[in-house]
């Protein structure tokens, strides 16, 4: 079934107001993507290496954010912190054009993946306070079409950028995810009046759980963070296997990068309909790590063979990768809304996404510490990584 703009907007103002925001955001990713590297080490002067340390201190700073925000979400409403952060986000974006060292660099960078941090919280706590259910899972499957889409319409435009090449066009470029960002806190004026706290339902005769004391939950989230590594995996570890170990063309990275972006926009709304319930949502989880096991195999597969062969490889295991992506996001989104205490809503979403971003950072060091440094064997570790998470998540998902 075709996915219109009606269908991807939805007819609840909640899912508008989210999407058009989280559009605009998503193609300021986009652009980012595409030139920030560029910028970081070409315009303010600095190595990979203080790049990569820089962003993995701002990693650090994106997990306590996660999972600082669900606490204040609860406490002011979701609605304002996904506004404050939007803006300091917008903010810190525009502020790398001024960065002249690795310190001012790095501070910024806290800022930047702190407040995209808290977004991610606040996001994630609006879905659970204003929606219930199949509903929940279907708007968060096409926000996801949504972000898929507008990254892969940014990091277009941000080839622009790319083949001026100078200064002022990555700074350009900078400024406008910048704006974009910005923009993204307009549609958020449609969201309904912060009556978020006080709108969780009460029982006096049984206190609401707080999210740390809930071992179930809180498994299950570090789970999401260790399959959460997948992405890594199709970002850094994809290219440089692709390029530095198998004979098959660089430009096969591009080729199979917009082939998920493709998968994903097609498949991420009918792999949610499968999830009907937590138990169906842990063997979601567990067939997903299958599958990401099989994509790590056939990518280890395709270095020995000639570069024909190697595509065609690489192909099929993009294919049961960008499989394993769609089953197991839909999968780890039903536990984090059906396990969640509806009373601590964002208490409970800070500490999925605490799971989504400790997996995020330590992401490149896994995949490059595995896959590219050991080859075979390396890959062999990320499936069998991969394979302990999706079954220890079925595991938890269907104790009582």
């Amino acid at each position: 079934m075709t996915l219109t703009a009606a269908r991807l907007t939805g007819n609840s103002p909640v899912e508008r107001a989210l999407t058009l925001s989280i559009a605009a955001a998503s193609l300021a990713k986009g652009v980012l993507f595409g030139v920030s590297a560029l910028f970081f080490t070409l315009v303010i002067g600095l190595s990979p290496g203080t790049v990569g340390a820089g962003l993995t201190i701002a990693g650090a700073g994106g997990m306590a954010a996660a999972f600082g925000a669900g606490h204040l979400a609860d406490r002011v409403g979701a609605r304002r912190v996904l506004v404050v952060s939007t803006i300091l986000q917008g903010a810190a974006l525009a502020a790398y054009c001024s960065a002249s060292s690795a310190p001012a660099f790095t501070l910024i960078a806290c800022a930047a993946v702190g407040a995209q941090g808290a977004q991610r919280t606040a996001q994630a706590t609006l879905l659970a306070l204003h929606f219930t259910g199949p509903d929940r899972l279907a708007v968060r499957a096409r926000l996801r079409v949504v972000t898929n889409v507008a990254v892969g319409l940014g990091s277009a435009a941000a080839t622009g950028a790319l083949a001026v090449g100078t200064p002022a066009a990555y700074m350009t470029a900078m400024l406008t995810a910048s704006a974009l960002v910005l923009a993204s806190t307009i549609p958020l004026r449609g969201l309904p009046a912060p009556a978020e706290p006080g709108a969780r339902p009460s029982d006096p005769a049984r206190p609401s759980r707080s999210p740390m004391r809930d071992l179930r939950y809180v498994g299950i989230a570090a789970l999401y963070g260790v399959l959460t590594i997948q992405f890594g995996v199709l970002t850094v570890g994809m290219p440089l296997w692709v390029t530095l170990h198998t004979q098959a063309p660089a430009t096969t990275v591009a080729l199979l990068l917009v082939l998920n972006t493709v998968l994903v926009a097609v498949f991420q709304v009918p792999a949610a309909r499968l999830v009907t319930d937590v138990r169906a949502a842990g063997r979601t989880v567990a067939r997903s790590s299958i599958l990401l096991a099989s994509a790590c195999l056939l990518y280890a597969a395709a270095g020995p063979l000639t570069a024909l062969a190697a595509v065609g490889v690489l192909v099929l295991a993009l294919l049961a990768a960008s499989a394993a992506e769609v089953l197991s996001e839909a999968g780890a989104w039903s536990l984090a809304f059906e396990l969640a205490d509806a009373r601590n809503a964002g208490s409970y979403q800070g500490i999925s996404q605490t799971g989504f971003a400790a997996g995020t950072m330590l992401a490149p060091a896994v995949v490059t510490g595995t896959a590219i440094a050991h080859g075979t064997t390396g890959w062999l570790l990320l499936a069998t990584m991969f394979l302990a998470a999706g079954a220890g998540t079925h595991r938890l998902a269907t104790l009582r």
